[in-house]
This record gives structure tokens, C-alpha cells and sequence, in this order.
């Protein structure tokens, strides 16, 4: 049977994370991508791929074929030349598709906002949803502001502003109104659309639980990732100077986070409140909201299995590889050994077994963290043979261990960051890979300066620490 739902813009944060829901509850989506190969990486064995584009009318009937429910999750925003222009043909499209294949409900997300003054951004997406409800299907389209989640070009506008300034500087509209709304919280709105059968086309308004300002927003943030920092309202900063300098401090989300920015002048604040009553959804606040979303990451970057996500055995680049905000440096070693002997020294390393090279650095180590309020080195480990979660590895902490397979330690040292060192062991023809990556979380500024500085030691002793894993995994 086709899939009863057509899921847009799956490629994309906010349709990946849905696109994830629907396969948990085992709904089956057809999903219609310019990008084929990466999404059917992403996507579940349950879930269609199809080639479209929604500037290309030819390309949706097949997709739109024997489908009921259609979401819109696309936007034009990191295109060159005018988005608006380029978003009013993607939906003129596809509500003529949707309505020559029969599609019964729309599901559209929207930006919130009132008033005539609006920015070209939110005036755009206000009028996507005019012409989506132009179609004559019934069209449920979602007003949101901004959207707190790992991955949102506005969540990380704010993460990079507070992490790399001392100070922040910022234009009137940082006093603006907005009603942040948490992504899990998104998803859950979006989610229960496609239960509903309504019998007109509606405009809902979505927001958080907490009426703040852009300023409270970046101080919520610094207070969780304990940062001292004060915003500052400067009329004399232009939105312009804004962009261009977006553009250069999150360059992955820059186009958009950029066109995001006249829509700051404008309140994002819920005024009907009948999205509470219509939905099942009880929307977090603000510091909840951040608290998942950090929380959220911790846990994608402890089920990272990073040999999927680096190349090979190519060196670090200096100071690693920056991946959502954290700085990874992942080495290889190959040996002739099995996967079960690989491991067994790993899974005995620190204690009474040391670190495998340049210990005496170690000891300093835990000397100077002791002396700075911190465990040192007293701590040792429960067994010297085997690891459980939880155990303590002189100035570390096992936070997750997969027997011959992967250890994941956490740094429990005073640093201005948190690190982690992981280790993965697996078969590669006859020999088997051990791969090593540490991953530095820094804390805003200071963390990255000390990180950098340090950089040349930290490679030394990491890369003598698996060279002597190579050593002494060798048969004799």
C-alpha cells in the first residue's frame, strides 16, 4: 500500500526529527527529496524516497500519488537571489499538485507574527499559507517562533553569540517578545496533525510556556552552560552589520540565520491560545526547552560511533574537526589481533596499568588537578581487569561500554569544557581498527583558547597513548 503521507523537507532539521517520529510509531512516508542518496541514509527500510522538487511541477504527481496528508517543511531562506519569489512558485506548485491528486489535508509550518510590518521572512511564510489554503484543501498551518533544538539555525545563532562572545553586543530588537518554543514540542503539534480530519483550514499559534525577550533567551543559555555574559542594546548596530557578521561566526546556518534577523523586530508571541485546546500538547518553557536540547546532543554524541563519521585514518586537522559546537580529533591504529584481544587492554587502562605512554604527564595531570580542588589521580579503578558504567578511571568516568566493541570515558578533571575519550575496536579484514577520538566540549571563549593552546600536548600524549595500545596488542 502507498504511504498515506507525503512528508516534505525530510532533509531538513525540523522534517528529520519528524520524519524520525513517524518511523518510531511505525507510520509509513513517502518522502519527496532533490537529495535521494542522503536521505536514504537517514531515513528507515519502512520509509519511500522520492525525487521531486517543488520548483519542478512535473516531478510531484508521482509523489502525490494515492497520499491523503501532505506536509510543507520547505523554505527557500538559504537560496540565492529572493527567497520570497522563490517560496511563492515552491507553493503554487505544490497546492496545484496536491489538489489534481486528491491530497485532503495540508499540514504547513509557519512563523509567528502579527501586524503590518512584517519582515520579508515572516511575511513570506504568512503568505506560503495563504496559498497552500488557496488550493481549497483544508490547510493546518502552525505558527511557531523561534525553535530551541540542536540543529535550529536560530538555537544556534544563539549558542554561537554566547559561546564566543564576552560580551554581546546587539541591536533594539534583542528587548523584542518571543515565545521560544522546544523542538520536541514542534514535533509533538506537527505529529498530532496527521490525526485530525478537520473539516476547515485553520491558523494555529505555537509558542513555549515563557514569554522572554531575545536577551533573556541568550542569558537562559549562558546560566546552563555556566558562561558570564551581559547583552548589551546598541541602536548604533545594524541589522546589516548583524548578517554579515552571522555569515562568518555559524557559516552552515548564515544565509538563514541571517534572513532571520529583520524578523527580530518583530513580536513571535502567542495571542490565541487555541492551539492548547485543539492539540494534546502541553508546551515546555524556556529553560526546560534548553535543558533537552543540550541534554539531547550529550546523548547523539555518546551514540556517535565516530568511524562512520570521520574519514579513515586521515590525521586530525589541528585542533579537530568542529562538529555541532565541539572540536573532535579521531586517530587509528590497525593491529593483528582480534577485536576481543584489541580490546582487553583498553578495557584495563589507567589504575595500576597507567596509560600506556608518557605517564609521568598523567601523574602532573592529576597533581595540578588536585591542587585546584579536583580527584587527581586518588581515585584509581574498582577492578583492574574490567569496566562497568559508572566506574571511576583515575580523573575519568565510564560512561558507556560495549564489550570488544567501544569505550566511552568522560573527563571528571577541572577544565574549562568537558572531554571525552572513546575508543572503538573493530574487525577490518585480517586486522582490526582501533580508532581513538577525543571530543572537547569548550566553555565559550576561554575553553576554545585553552584548547588550541594545549592543542600540541594533548595530540602528543593521546597519540603516544594508542601507540602503546598498538604495542602491547601485538603478538610477541
Amino acid at each position: 500500500m502507498s504511504p498515506r503521507i507525503l512528508l516534505t523537507g525530510a532533509t531538513g532539521y525540523v522534517g528529520g526529527c519528524l520524519l524520525r517520529r513517524f518511523e518510531r510509531e511505525g507510520l509509513g512516508v513517502r518522502c519527496l527529496t532533490r537529495r535521494p542518496d542522503v536521505l536514504r541514509k537517514q531515513a528507515g527500510p519502512g520509509t519511500e524516497v522520492v525525487v521531486g522538487d517543488v520548483l519542478e511541477p512535473e516531478s510531484l504527481a508521482p509523489a502525490m500519488e494515492g497520499v491523503k496528508i501532505a506536509y510543507y517543511l520547505v523554505h527557500s531562506m538559504d537560496a540565492p537571489g529572493s527567497f520570497a519569489d522563490l517560496d511563492r512558485r515552491a507553493a503554487s506548485n505544490f497546492a496545484r499538485a496536491a489538489r489534481t491528486a486528491g491530497v485532503r489535508h495540508i499540514v504547513y509550518l509557519s512563523g509567528l507574527g502579527s501586524g503590518g510590518d512584517l519582515s520579508t521572512h515572516l511575511a513570506s511564510r504568512h503568505e506560503v499559507g495563504h496559498i497552500l489554503r488557496g488550493s481549497g484543501i483544508v490547510t493546518t498551518e502552525l505558527r511557531a517562533s523561534i525553535v530551541i533544538g540542536v540543529g535550529s539555525a536560530s538555537f544556534e545563532t544563539v549558542r554561537a553569540v554566547v559561546e564566543r562572545l564576552p560580551a554581546i553586543p546587539a541591536p533594539n530588537w534583542v528587548d523584542t517578545a518571543a515565545q521560544p518554543i522546544a523542538i520536541h514540542d514542534v514535533i509533538d503539534y506537527l505529529f498530532a496533525a496527521q490525526a485530525c480530519e478537520p473539516a476547515r483550514s485553520a491558523i494555529f499559534e505555537i509558542g513555549g510556556d515563557d514569554r522572554v525577550t531575545y536577551a533573556e533567551v541568550m542569558r537562559e543559555y549562558a546560566r546552563q552552560r555556566r558562561l558570564h555574559r551581559r547583552v548589551y542594546s546598541l541602536p548604533v548596530i545594524s541589522g546589516r552589520a548583524w548578517r554579515l557578521f552571522l555569515g562568518i561566526l555559524i557559516p552552515d546556518h548564515g544565509r538563514v540565520a541571517g534572513a532571520m534577523v529583520d524578523s527580530l523586530r518583530n513580536e513571535t508571541v502567542v495571542s490565541n491560545p487555541a492551539a492548547r485546546d485543539a492539540f494534546a500538547v502541553t508546551p515546555s518553557g524556556l529553560p526546560e526547552a534548553i535543558e533537552r536540547a543540550l541534554a539531547d546532543e550529550d546523548h547523539d554524541f555518546a551514540d556517535t560511533a565516530w568511524g562512520d563519521v570521520l574519514p579513515g585514518a586521515a590525521p586530525p586537522p589541528w585542533g579537530g574537526s568542529p562538529v555541532r559546537g565541539r572540536l573532535v580529533s579521531s586517530r587509528v591504529e590497525y593491529v593483528q589481533a582480534s577485536p576481543h584481544d584489541a580490546f582487553a587492554p583498553i578495557e584495563r587502562i589507567g589504575g595500576p596499568t597507567g596509560w600506556y605512554g608518557i605517564d609521568w604527564f598523567w601523574h602532573l595531570r592529576g597533581l595540578l588537578d588536585e591542587l585546584r580542588g579536583g580527584e587527581g589521580m586518588r581515585r584509581g579503578r574498582p577492578d583492574p581487569d574490567r569496566l562497568h558504567v559508572g566506574d571511576t578511571v583515575d580523573f575519568w568516568r565510564v560512561e558507556r561500554i560495549e564489550s570488544d566493541r567501544r569505550l566511552l570515558l568522560a573527563a571528571e578533571m577541572r577544565l574549562p569544557g568537558r572531554l571525552w575519550l572513546q575508543f572503538e575496536v573493530e574487525a577490518n579484514g585480517p586486522r582490526t581498527e582501533i580508532r581513538q577520538t577525543t571530543v572537547f566540549d569548550p566553555a565559550g571563549y576561554v575553553g576554545l583558547a585553552y584548547w588550541y593552546m594545549l592543542y600540541p600536548v594533548h595530540r602528543t600524549i593521546f597519540g603516544a597513548m594508542l601507540r602503546g595500545l598498538h604495542r602491547v596488542t601485538q603478538p610477541r
